[in-house]
């Protein structure tokens, strides 16, 4: 079992930056596999993808929804069992909650049916 933790979220005005952290425990990641991922959901909308790492190989390796594109950055810290989302340029449409999630197995990382843990969420709003 993994557990994953979420913070670093809040209340930011257009333009601003934020970082996500979450933090991971309990069974430690292990296989190539093994990918966190960032989505988001906003009040009356689906979840949607938003940032995708694998735990293993290059840390380059990385994916983006084309909408945070240029302005997100997720990156891990393998010692801390940890990942970051460095949001900058904040929008009021990236007001959403904010959840991490780990998969096991390859695919997608856009896939969520491929996440088996999931966090809590952060609040992240953006005014204008």
């Amino acid at each position: 079992q993994v557990q994953l933790v979420e913070s670093g979220g809040g209340l930011v005005q257009a333009g601003d930056s934020l970082r996500l952290s979450c933090a991971a425990s309990g069974r430690t990641f292990s296989g190539n596999a093994m990918g966190l991922g960032w989505f988001r959901q906003s009040p009356g909308k689906e979840r949607e993808f938003v940032a995708g790492i694998s735990w293993t190989g290059p840390a380059s390796r990385t994916y983006y929804a084309d909408s945070v594109k240029g302005r997100f950055t997720i990156s891990r810290d393998n010692a801390k069992n940890t990942v970051y989302l460095q949001m900058n340029s904040l929008k009021p449409e990236d007001t959403a909650v904010y959840y991490c999630a780990a998969r096991q197995v390859y695919g997608s990382p856009s896939d969520m049916t491929l996440y088996d843990y999931w966090g809590q969420g952060t609040q992240v709003t953006v005014s204008s």
